[in-house]
């Protein structure tokens, strides 16, 4: 049996990412695209870092701003819904 040494994960997968933080793959994309959390592009992939799911629980338990983006009613035209 070898011991290898722990390394701390600094990067994570959207859906890595969103297992950690308990929430859908499609919530952290709509995240990453509003800013709230940060990612990094590597080749054709999407990393989000570390400290940036760190910094964004910070936000939220701090009342700093950090929001998460809702549906917009359904306008009366029934036009499909758009995010706020």
């Amino acid at each position: 049996m070898t011991n290898r040494p722990t390394v701390e994960k600094l990067l994570y997968t959207p859906v890595e990412a969103a297992h950690a933080l308990g929430v859908s793959r499609s919530t952290i994309y709509i995240l990453m695209a509003s800013g709230d959390v940060p990612s990094v592009r590597i080749g054709t992939s999407r990393r989000i870092p570390a400290e940036g799911l760190r910094r964004y629980i910070d936000q939220l338990t701090t009342h700093t701003g950090a929001r998460t983006p809702r549906l917009a009613p359904a306008p009366a035209n029934k036009q499909p819904p758009v995010w706020e």
